[in-house]
């Protein structure tokens, strides 16, 4: 079976590449900018022409935690259209290619009832932080749909939690909350700091999933197909803002204290989604939040050479 994933270089794009690479029934190409450039439809229409998959994964996307999302709103919204419009638009012509697409749990409201099942989606307002890249995501899940539609497409959007784990984005400004966090808690920790400062109030729930988990979760739709068209990814397990920051002071052993700003926005004050629908298809997460973190601190180490 051969499996284009786009977006390889990203961190379920690496994380998917690695795993499939250690098993003999597929043939994986993992496509970076350097095999196309998807804002150039000329470029996707030719890379999925040439490599003829039966199963293409869009992994690609502009992501980013709050103040990215918040303070590049127009990249957000423009770069990842552009993404998702060309690479659906060139697979028209491809209707025997399963497609994978994809999105993100913020594509649900922001008033949605937890745990958010499925069909919440388009039935409220969006959270404001993050609207533009929700609602990219959401115009490719319509674009997806219309194709199955109108041309017998099979494509399976995929809402993953929160994501996390080893070749995620490590920064200050830049990152998720967990890669964040431990970014500069880590910076925290060797600068000697008595305090480390936190966005928000520290009450938000939040529902995380470590990234091997969902490529498991991919490879496991890959070979169980089923007729819906949208499926929610996540752990089931939810954990404050406060209890996480608690924990990679723990992996990072930061000695100083914790301390959040209120005047800063929390974003949703909770997100967790119903993921009974995969779970009944035989998929569970395999990887606490305990072990998750540490994997990732020890990969950000890696990553530093120490």
């Amino acid at each position: 079976m051969k499996v284009l994933i786009l977006g390889g270089t990203g961190l379920v794009g690496t994380s998917l590449t690695r795993l499939l690479e250690t098993k003999k029934d597929y043939d994986v190409v993992s496509a970076t900018r350097k095999d196309a450039d998807l804002f150039s439809y000329k470029e996707t229409y030719e890379l999925i022409s040439k490599t003829d998959p039966d199963v293409l994964i869009n992994a690609a996307a502009k992501v980013g935690g709050i103040y990215a999302n918040n303070s590049q709103r127009t990249e957000f919204i423009l770069e990842n259209l552009k993404i998702n419009i060309n690479i659906l638009e060139a697979c028209i012509d491809y209707s025997n290619i399963f497609v994978i697409n994809l999105g993100s749990s913020c594509i649900y409201p922001l008033d949605s009832k937890n745990p958010i099942i499925e069909e919440s989606i388009m039935t409220g307002a969006l959270e404001p932080t993050n609207s533009p890249y929700a609602m990219a995501k959401l115009t490719a899940i319509e674009l997806a749909n219309s194709l199955s539609i109108q041309y017998g497409h099979k494509i399976l959007n995929l809402m993953p939690t929160n994501l996390y784990g080893p070749g995620d984005n490590f920064s200050e400004l830049d990152s998720h909350v967990i890669p964040g966090l431990i970014f500069r808690m880590h910076q925290a920790k060797i600068h000697n700091e008595e305090s480390f400062n936190i966005w928000g109030t520290g009450k938000p729930l939040r529902e995380f999933l470590y990234v091997d988990d969902l490529s498991k979760a991919i490879e496991f739709l890959i070979n169980n197909p089923t007729d819906q068209s949208l499926l929610n990814v996540g752990s089931g397990y939810e954990i404050s803002i406060l209890e996480l920051a608690k924990k990679i002071k723990e992996v990072v052993n930061f000695d100083g204290s914790l301390v959040f700003d209120n005047t800063k926005p929390d974003g949703n004050p909770r997100k967790l989604l119903d993921s009974s629908k995969i779970f009944k298809l035989g998929w569970k997460p395999e990887t606490s939040i305990d072990e998750g973190l540490q994997n990732s601190y020890r990969w950000y180490l890696e990553s530093l050479n120490i």
